[in-house]
């Protein structure tokens, strides 16, 4: 079962809803696979795994879901499982409301193109949600999950930041730091050697999980990042990347004319005068 963003009590009723039928249909439930807040486009929903795994051993031989979407939105996914390894494997896919079953061969045309009534369903969705991200980052809203280092979101308004004073101060001392000459690298070391939390570790102190490792030190990339991103004057600069397809996780670099930029949306960290003098070290 997959519910996307729909609320928990969702998810009881459809487990209720599934119990009551298969008690009805005198099948046993062997196990329960729940992947709520999860896209039905991925393959990579740990139930979704567990569930897939569990079929190939041969755990069970029915799928059982309140609707196909709920099984997948991805029509390639439902294809290759339910035409190529559902019948090797032995496994039947039945889904109650619109009446898909693997084992009635006269409705596979209406599988199929309830396959890509769904798939259409999810790039259109797709689409809104990127137009009204758009929107938001044209308001001077910030949408991302986390606030750049030096800045947290405001607890009044989570598209606006405010600073962090403790982590500003660092901020502006390393742009005083590269302004009187001292490299990246040198920068990096310097904080290392004062033992200044890196950003990914004061995140991961406030609880916040990245998704990803946590680096314990100041690297010269993390420091120039910071040096470069005119976040620290006050302005918001966001749609630099974007999705390659809305059924893929990978982004790709959007060309800058497509950025969008609102200007003072914010309290600066540093000021124009300094900005300029780091850009121009740069540039030389």
């Amino acid at each position: 079962m997959e519910d996307g963003l729909e609320e928990s009590a969702s998810i009881q009723n459809q487990r209720e809803l599934l119990r009551t039928y298969a008690k009805e249909k005198n099948w046993d439930v062997v196990a329960v696979y729940i992947d709520e807040n999860y896209s039905g486009l991925g393959e990579d929903r740990p139930a979704f795994v567990e569930m897939i795994a569990a079929a190939k051993k041969g755990d069970f031989s029915i799928i059982l879901c309140k609707s196909q979407s709920r099984f997948s939105r991805n029509w390639e996914t439902v294809e290759r499982y339910f035409h190529r390894y559902f019948p090797l494997w032995g496994i039947r896919f039945v889904s109650i409301v619109d009446g898909t079953d693997t084992q009635n061969r006269s409705n596979k045309k209406a599988r199929q193109i309830n396959g890509l009534i769904n798939e259409w369903y999810s790039e259109e969705l797709s689409d809104n949600i990127r137009m009204v991200l758009r929107r938001k980052m044209e308001m001077g809203q910030f949408i991302g999950n986390y606030a750049p280092y030096g800045y947290e979101k405001s607890k009044l308004d989570q598209h606006k930041l405010i600073i962090i004073p403790e982590e500003a101060k660092v901020v502006v001392e390393m742009a005083n730091w590269y302004v009187l000459g001292d490299s990246f690298r040198t920068i990096a070391d310097q904080l290392n050697a004062k033992k200044i939390p890196t950003p990914s570790e004061t995140k991961r102190k406030k609880g916040q999980d990245l998704g990803r490792p946590v680096c314990l030190q100041w690297k010269a990339g993390t420091v120039g990042k910071i040096l470069k991103n005119p976040v620290y004057l006050g302005h918001m600069v966001q749609g630099k990347e974007e999705k390659i397809s809305f059924k893929s996780k990978i982004r790709k670099e959007v060309p800058k004319e497509r950025w969008v930029v609102v200007r003072n949306t914010h309290e600066p960290i540093l000021t124009e005068e300094v900005f300029a003098q780091i850009e121009e070290r740069r540039k030389r």
